[in-house]
């Protein structure tokens, strides 16, 4: 017989979990309190020199990133603001308002834009700002949506993959995931390799590849196992955008390990138990995350070694790594950028973006770098 308190039990306790993931991640600490470490300071090794600023509208509690195509930048707000930015010189090409609010940022692919609604309705956009067509997914979404490929991908909460044309929004195919006792009530990313394949996380601990033409799953394979005696011990989903460098491709578990293997195949060549929800980021060499408590990690992509650990920035909520040129940069709680050197994880630069939290990973793209925080403000910076 089903035990109903039980279940009703772990559904309230997977509400709270996903609500804040940060606060899931402050409980592993027991009764330490969380106070960020003061900054250090630093003398800038080099600048990142304002090219240009924009509001598109505060994205409230929810990590909104822009998306890249061609030469401009495509973002949004969670009341439901979407503009078209030039990337070159900042300024709005046009300005579409969605009809409800969104809890994620667009994906575009220059042609067509897509947002989704906290009530699970997809609305796309052509690239003039034009409303083409509307569907609803009939379930939460809090992943981004990809477009490549002609496909509109939409990951929904009950774990499907839909894939709808780009064009008319006609559903072309459906990819059903099993779902989980008990997972993390966020989004989880998407990373887009071509018009052919997206590489994403699922719960337990396990990461995979599906065909963006037809949604079929090309490989799957797990960077970690559920361990521990309850449910909230045994949570180790791959949330985070996995990334990928040349043929290796890196993926981190919450609660888990983190490993690299090749891309074609999904074969890990090396794990190491870590834990993280803000994901990896690469360069030839190196492998970078930071864990619950903003530690930020290099290891060797071939074989996993720790190069380095930085601890200055400890309890700061760092977000999403980004590796550019010969640095690593993040943002953190406060609204602060970091830069730190890849090889040894010096902190080499520092700039205050603004005073709203940095969750989503900078953007390097056409010689800019590119920042959206939770408060709204979009700029490009020039590194000197």
């Amino acid at each position: 017989m089903m035990d109903y308190k039980r279940v009703a039990k772990l559904a309230s306790t997977a509400l709270i979990l996903g609500s804040v993931v940060v606060a899931l991640a402050a409980c592993s600490g027991g009764s330490r309190v969380r106070k960020p470490a003061e900054l250090v300071p630093v003398s800038n090794q080099f600048d990142l020199a304002p090219v240009w600023s924009t509001s598109v509208g505060s994205s409230e509690s929810f990590n909104f990133h822009p998306a890249v195509a061609g030469d401009a930048v495509y973002a949004a707000s969670h009341r439901g603001n979407l503009v078209k930015i030039d990337m070159m010189t900042g300024n709005k090409v046009w300005e579409a308002s969605v009809p409800d609010r969104l809890s994620i940022g667009p994906g575009s692919d220059g042609r067509t834009t897509a947002v989704v609604t906290t009530k699970g309705t997809v609305y796309a956009y052509d690239d003039t700002g034009k409303p083409i067509w509307n569907v609803s997914v009939g379930s939460e979404v809090l992943s981004e949506p990809v477009v490549a490929g002609g496909v509109v991908i939409i990951r929904a909460l009950d774990n499907r993959f839909i894939g709808f044309d780009a064009q008319t929004g006609a559903r072309k195919w459906t990819y059903q995931r099993q779902q989980s006792a008990l997972s993390l009530r966020v989004g989880y990313g998407m990373l887009a390799i071509g018009n052919e394949v997206i590489v994403t996380g699922f719960s337990g601990g396990r990461f995979g590849m599906i065909a963006i033409a037809n949604g079929g799953l090309v490989w799957e394979t797990p960077v970690s196992f559920p361990k521990g005696f309850s449910e909230i011990e045994r949570l180790n989903d791959v949330t985070a955008k996995p990334s990928m460098e040349g043929e290796i491709i890196c993926a981190v578990s919450y609660q888990g390990r983190v490993g690299c293997g090749q891309a074609r195949t999904g074969n890990l060549l090396w794990f190491k138990d870590y834990s993280s929800y803000t994901g990896t980021a690469q360069s030839p060499d190196l492998v970078f995350s930071s864990n619950e408590r903003s530690y930020v990690t290099a290891f060797a992509l071939k074989d996993g070694t720790q190069v380095w650990e930085n601890t200055q920035l400890a309890f700061r909520d760092v977000g999403e790594p980004m590796a550019v040129g010969k640095v690593l940069l993040v943002g953190d709680a406060q609204g602060y950028v970091h830069a730190l050197s890849q090889a040894n994880g010096e902190m080499l630069a520092r700039i205050r973006h603004d005073s709203s939290p940095i969750t989503a990973a900078p953007i390097a793209v056409n010689g800019l770098i590119l920042v959206q925080s939770q408060g709204g403000k979009l700029a490009a910076y020039s590194p000197k």
